[in-house]
């Protein structure tokens, strides 16, 4: 029975999605424009990298090539070696925003027609009543931030009034969120992860899609710095799910990062939390040779977004993608006869665009393994066909959305 690997690069965008005008996200292009900073020496850092963006097992996969698909061009340095080694596509999201809990559901084979509820551009940006419950339910003196605020200025900006009042800092962005952040120690992770279980509840009538704790520690001279203990809790998903499929059918499944928060833990069978993409890159490489037949395993690589997207930073991005780029052959060489592994991405986050939240982007989609026929399985107008693909190649029922696009794998059914 042949098995399958999901490997999402978090915020790893290649182009402006049809609808980018609709979230003022026209000229976005995440990857295109790394690339293009890059061959200018605009991402270079002594000690980290230099030169132009050295992704030669992405090409080879195809990244190139998507690249061009989505954004009309092949970006420096990702053109495609003489033989191209894999199948290759790129695919838009259907569901509303930018979100990564919607991208990672449409994947998995659930679109949100329907969308999330998102808090208004305003200061306060949280309605009266939602702060008034908050604070008497969670015994808090009351909250800092209450509006749109990138998560690391935030930080520089309130960590000192946080230490000195014992309020949380809550804040939002552009995407379906309630991100609470309080410090470790003085606060303490096991009362932020309470607050934030109470603000999941009051937030449920609002459909907003995430409550992420956001700790952190530092001081005010010293600087604050977030910890690797941030937990998102998440909607459930109101539907079936990829995941759900498989882990009905009796598969194994291992989720790697935080997918299991994502999927509010429905499905996720053996979930291995993640610092950061070395540890998610290390667990793929542990659970892939012992993964059942049949079995399936879905990753998230959250650097490239939260340590370098939102912080607008070409340099650390463009490390973290020849990182990545590097360890790609160990991943191929877990993989048996008849297994596929796809690498997609869920949105855009370009370090070059305006602001600091996520761009409505499409994204690549990268097939790979033994003896699967190289080709193009061109442009996909849903995630969901990653998701139809996938539960075919298991031998899954099929999902209530998506087509599976055609892949030639010696041993797969």
């Amino acid at each position: 029975m042949t098995r399958a690997l999901l490997v999402v690069l978090d915020s790893v965008g290649i182009g402006g999605a049809p609808d980018a005008a609709a979230y003022d996200d026209v000229g976005a292009d995440t990857v295109g424009h790394i690339a293009e900073a890059c061959a200018r020496g605009e991402g270079d850092r002594p000690g980290l990298r230099q030169g132009p963006l050295a992704l030669p097992n992405l090409a080879g996969l195809g990244l190139g090539l998507a690249c061009e698909g989505a954004a009309g061009r092949v970006p420096p340095g990702l053109g495609a070696p003489p033989a191209l080694r894999r199948a290759w596509g790129f695919a838009r999201e259907t569901a509303r925003g930018k979100d990564t809990v919607s991208g990672h559901w449409e994947m998995a084979g659930l679109p949100l027609l329907s969308g999330f509820g998102y808090f208004p551009a305003s200061c306060p940006a949280f309605p009266p009543a939602l702060t008034q419950a908050l604070v008497e339910e969670a015994g808090l003196p009351g909250i800092l931030g209450d509006r749109h605020a990138s998560g690391t200025a935030v930080l520089d900006e309130l960590g000192e009034e946080h230490l000195r009042t014992g309020k949380p800092i809550c804040y939002t962005s552009v995407d379906s969120v309630f991100q609470i952040a309080a410090h470790e120690e003085a606060f303490g992770l096991a009362r932020l992860y309470e607050t934030c279980r109470i603000a999941r509840r009051l937030c449920d009538p609002l459909h907003i899609g995430r409550v992420i704790a956001r700790p952190f520690l530092g001081a005010p001279d010293t600087g604050f710095v977030r910890t690797p203990h941030r937990r998102d809790f998440a909607l459930p998903p109101p539907g079936e799910t990829l995941l759900d499929r498989a882990a009905g059918a009796g598969r194994e499944v291992v989720t790697i990062g935080k997918i299991g928060d994502i999927f509010a833990h429905r499905g996720t069978g053996r979930e291995i939390k993640t610092a950061d993409n070395e540890a998610g890159i290390r667990a793929i490489l542990e659970t892939m040779p012992a993964l059942a037949d049949g079995g399936f395993a879905f990753a998230n690589l959250v650097d490239f977004d939260t340590e370098y997207g939102h912080r607008r930073d070409v340099a650390g991005y463009a490390a973290a993608l020849e990182a990545f780029d590097r360890r790609l052959p160990a991943i191929a060489g877990t993989l048996r006869p008849g297994d596929l592994a796809i690498v997609t991405a869920d949105h855009g986050n370009d370090p070059t665009f305006r602001g600091t939240d996520h761009t409505r982007e499409q994204v690549p989609v990268l097939a790979f393994g033994p003896g699967l026929a190289p080709g193009s399985f061109g442009a996909r107008e849903s995630y969901a066909d990653i998701g139809a693909t996938l539960a075919a190649h298991l031998g899954l029922q099929p999902l209530g959305a998506g087509a599976a696009f055609p892949l030639v794998i010696p041993g797969g059914p």
